[in-house]
């Protein structure tokens, strides 16, 4: 296994490191589909979503008081609409770095009465008006299950402890009952909670090795287990297979996921959307060393703990991902608007490719969230007018709408280039999906110039000729929305009566789109 070291950034090569590769394969890609054979299941929760306390994603983005476009609560309802289209399945807060200095009691109880603190990740003051309720507020808002990561860099297992009480417990205790006197007589019932964030980073307030880690976060897990037992848990994890290894044979047994993080992207158009199978080399490198893990604890899973030790094999959670690299201010004491990354209609084509990397591992990757959705590297940007949407929103939207919930089996065989950082990169990239009687196939035509035929074969079942395109498309790669022109990438579609059996399709350049067929 490659080590990867510091911060799993990836950063895709100059282009000058781009090689064109004559081309091996054949002008028109060949696609076998069978529409029978399911390859792998997929879990709504990788279309999740991330907010941070970080520049203006959630001050001036999903929260807004006194705005005239916020409800009495302080939320945007123009930004909720907007959420409400992406239909994230579970969100992640509040961190991110902000989560290894935060102390999640200051953020609950009357506002008026909530202390200000600065923010040492991000060089902020914080003036926790936006809590633990209302982030579970906004989730019952948007039908997202709230995932809560805790602070184990600064904070104590015990810290860790009590905000499972407070969030979850019935019982007639200390933080169970301050929760009732802060105006919810219910528990919250929060089922996933993150144990810590990138703890292995020098960059992460109370950073640790990952022995240190191990033991804090076993403990941690105990003692929140202790209060609600049926809680999911999060293993911090890194791109580093060493760190991994260590964390997953202390954790392997109480915990359900471990976290991987990647950030990618260049002015390098093609490099940047091979950058995808970095991603996917990251995925094979943590699950080989979860096999091995699970592995070496069958049959000596320490016992006494006073809960159900987990018997099945951990999952993968890929809880920040995207594109990163335009704006790096995050710790200029002098910029407010911090991160606000701007993406074009290449930026889609990447987020496209990785749903696509996220459906194929359906069986290993049960949760991600897009980091981060609004205004920070963001698909929703706002002002205290209004907002727009980035082309990396549309992909999110279509696919969450319109993919199937099993993966089934797709042979293709077309023209590639090659990448210097990461080989062979096929300029079609095409996942088919499937729901009962409707098969969803994505494609994403990487190629910058030219469109690109396909001839698909659909076998297993019978296809129908009847169906619909939606594709995302604009006049260049470099095509962007803005406040002045919110309507240059968006998602179109039309009826279609040439499907079947057999039949081609021409895929314009620098394109997405997914083609939804009865079968």
């Amino acid at each position: 296994m490659t080590k990867i070291t510091r911060r799993e950034i990836l950063w895709a090569l100059p282009a000058a490191g781009l090689l064109r590769a004559q081309q091996t394969s054949p002008e028109i890609t060949r696609v076998k589909i069978d529409a029978e054979q399911v390859i792998a299941s997929v879990n709504p929760m990788i279309f999740g979503q991330f907010i941070e306390h970080l520049g203006r994603c959630i001050y001036g983005g999903i929260y807004e008081e006194g705005s005239t476009l916020a409800d009495a609560q302080g939320f945007r309802k123009d930004v909720q609409a907007a959420v409400e289209r992406l239909r994230p399945p579970v969100l992640r807060w509040p961190g991110g770095n902000f989560v290894s200095s935060y102390h999640w009691e200051d953020g609950v109880g009357p506002k008026d009465q909530r202390p200000r603190r600065f923010d040492t990740a991000w060089y902020a003051v914080e003036s926790n008006r936006f809590g633990a309720n209302e982030f579970i507020e906004y989730c019952r808002r948007i039908s997202a299950e709230p995932y809560i990561c805790v602070n184990l860099g600064t904070g104590t297992i015990e810290e860790a402890a009590n905000w499972v009480e407070y969030s979850n417990s019935s019982e007639n205790t200390h933080y169970a009952n301050l929760r009732r006197k802060h105006g919810y007589a219910q528990p919250h019932g929060v089922k996933y909670w993150g144990l810590g964030n990138e703890i292995y980073g020098v960059w992460q307030a109370g950073h640790k090795s990952a022995e240190d880690y191990a033991k804090v976060a076993l403990e941690a897990a105990k003692m929140m287990k202790w209060i609600d037992p049926s809680i999911r848990l999060v293993a911090c994890g890194a791109g580093d297979p060493q760190w991994n290894a260590t964390v997953l044979e202390a954790l392997g047994a109480v915990v359900d996921y471990i976290s991987v993080h990647i950030y990618t992207g260049s002015d390098d158009y093609y490099e940047t959307l091979a950058s995808v199978k970095r991603a996917e080399q990251l995925l094979r490198e943590t699950d080989s060393v979860i096999e091995i893990a699970t592995a070496k604890l069958r049959g000596r899973r320490p016992g006494g703990v006073g809960f159900p030790l987990g018997e099945k094999r951990v999952e993968i959670a890929f809880d920040e991902w995207n594109i990163w690299y335009r704006k790096r201010d995050g710790r200029d004491r002098a910029v407010k608007n911090k991160l606000e990354e701007p993406y074009n209609l290449r930026d889609a084509l990447w987020t496209a490719s990785m749903l696509h990397l996220f459906q194929r591992w359906g069986d290993k990757v049960t949760m991600a969230n897009m980091a981060q959705m609004v205004n920070v590297i963001a698909p929703i940007m706002t002002s205290p007018a209004g907002l727009y949407l980035q082309p990396n929103f549309f992909p999110l939207e279509l696919y969450r709408a319109h993919s199937g919930d099993k993966v089934v089996h797709c042979w293709t065989e077309g023209p590639s280039y090659r990448s210097a950082a990461v080989g062979t990169v096929d300029y079609l990239d095409i996942c088919a999906t499937r729901a009962g009687g409707r098969l969803a196939i994505g494609v994403v035509n990487r190629h910058r110039e030219r469109p690109l035929a396909a001839r698909f074969e659909i076998g297993g079942a019978r296809a129908g000729r009847a169906g619909k395109v939606f594709s995302i498309n604009g006049p260049s790669p470099d095509a962007a929305n803005s406040f002045d022109n919110p309507n240059q990438v968006g998602i179109a579609s039309r009826d279609s009566g040439d499907f079947g059996a057999q039949f081609s399709f021409e895929f314009p350049a620098h394109s997405i789109t997914l083609l939804e067929i009865t079968v």
